[in-house]
């Protein structure tokens, strides 16, 4: 058997336009730079930033005010994430003291469109997947 068949993983792009079914090594560079930016745009801290910054531009305590449960060091190392992956701008202001606004670039703009569809799909099965889990959990219980 070759030995791309073997580590390879089958997968589907879907879209409107394309559904064609591809072969994706998981070791290949394209693979780890796609699994890199999705964990920056998946974690729950970089998706609420993103959220409440579609909404106007904000200050740092904006923020934490808003994203409930976030701390102060957490907020500060998702920022510095979205800025250096180009999806947060930031500016600083020269006043006393130091006025810093966030806000989303064009790219973290068009990322509110997909962020907004996950959630979307999240409640409408949100249910179904809770009865899922509780079939699961109870099937578990009589092993």
């Amino acid at each position: 058997m070759d030995t791309v068949s073997t580590k390879a993983q089958e997968g589907t792009f879907l879209s409107d336009r394309n559904t064609r079914v591809t072969m994706h090594v998981p070791d290949q560079p394209s693979c780890r730079a796609v699994n890199d930016v999705l964990s920056r745009i998946g974690d729950k801290w970089s998706v609420r930033v993103v959220m409440s910054l579609a909404r106007s531009t904000k200050r740092f305590n904006e923020l934490r005010r808003e994203i409930d449960s976030i701390s102060q060091r957490m907020l500060t190392r998702t920022l510095r994430g979205l800025e250096r992956d180009g999806l947060v701008s930031r500016k600083v202001t020269p006043t006393v003291p130091p006025r810093v606004d966030y806000a989303l670039t064009e790219l973290g703009d068009s990322l509110t469109g997909p962020i907004a569809a996950l959630g979307n799909w999240a409640m409408e099965n949100i249910y179904a997947i809770e009865v899922a889990r509780a079939d699961f959990d109870e099937a578990q219980e009589g092993d």
